[in-house]
């Protein structure tokens, strides 16, 4: 069987010296507590096989963005699919593979310090073992990135302070993965959001469902469940209400007739807009301008 620790066409390393690791990295106040030694990216990394039987003085992060893989750490097995992760404590016998069918993609760093064993141990203890599974991020691979160039330019001391103090927010998004969605989760919410305000602004036109679902970039099924769940209404039905709420101010303060209001809200029919109205309302719209009146 062919193994290989690396040469993989695409694949990028940086291997900080330990000179600089030791004098740089962990005489720093700043960054002492967690560093990275070693940072890298193997795209499609065919017939890659690592095993070190005592372990290492480094506590390891392997991201497995695509593909599969395995890892074994002391006599615990793991099968490793996309946007999955592996946590390697500092010490401990192990060793790891890509699928040999489907080689994984994968994004790693070792790192160390006095505090790395306590966030190693945190991310175990969430996971219930040493691998875990993660939502996909653009925003975590990019804080890769950022500690990747920053240290490929040198190891002057902004680019070992600015790349490490990287690593604890890279570190965290695996550690406390709801909190780093959240700013996606909420922008997903938000569709409903743009949505009501996509409705007010088109409150003159005859909407369809699916022309309200294509507005916010979401399929009619999705779009229809996530407004529903939000707001307790359909999307057509909340659309309507705004309809009306509109049609009460115009009751209220101007002279139009119904039927120009109707007009004004996208409606042909004024005696459909007048039901629509006593359905929701509770009272016909000439009734309603002379309660408001009174």
């Amino acid at each position: 069987m062919i193994r290989k620790k690396e040469g993989f066409e695409g694949q990028r390393a940086v291997i900080l010296p330990r000179k600089i690791v030791a004098e740089g990295c962990a005489g720093d106040a700043v960054i002492g507590g967690a560093y990275v030694t070693d940072i890298g990216y193997y795209p499609k990394a065919r017939y890659h096989f690592r095993q070190r039987l005592h372990g290492i003085d480094q506590h390891i992060l392997i991201y497995c963005r695509e593909g599969k893989g395995q890892a074994q750490i002391g006599k615990k097995k793991y099968t490793l699919g996309p946007d999955s992760f592996v946590i390697i404590p500092a010490g401990s016998a192990h060793s790891y593979a890509a699928d040999e069918s489907d080689s994984w993609t994968i994004y790693w760093t070792h790192f160390k310090g006095p505090l790395a064993k306590e966030i190693t141990d945190a991310m175990i203890r969430r996971y219930g073992g040493h691998v875990g599974g993660i939502t996909f991020q653009q925003k975590r691979i990019a804080l890769f990135e950022d500690m990747y160039a920053s240290l490929e330019r040198g190891y002057g001391s902004d680019n070992l302070c600015y790349a490490n103090m990287c690593l604890w927010h890279f570190l965290s998004s695996f550690l406390y993965d709801d909190q780093f969605s959240l700013s996606e989760k909420n922008r997903r919410k938000d569709a409903v959001e743009l949505s009501i305000s996509y409705m007010q602004e088109q409150l003159a036109q005859a909407l369809t469902l699916s022309g309200l679902a294509q507005a916010v970039n979401l399929s009619t099924s999705h779009y229809s469940y996530i407004f529903r769940k939000r707001t307790g209404f359909s999307p057509m039905e909340y659309f309507n209400h705004l309809k009306i709420q509109k049609a009460c101010q115009y009751l209220i303060f101007t002279d139009m007739r119904v039927k120009e209001i109707a007009y004004k809200l996208g409606m042909t029919d004024p005696y459909y807009f007048s039901r629509m109205f006593n359905k929701l309302m509770g009272v016909s719209p000439n009734h309603y301008r002379a309660k408001r009146g009174s």
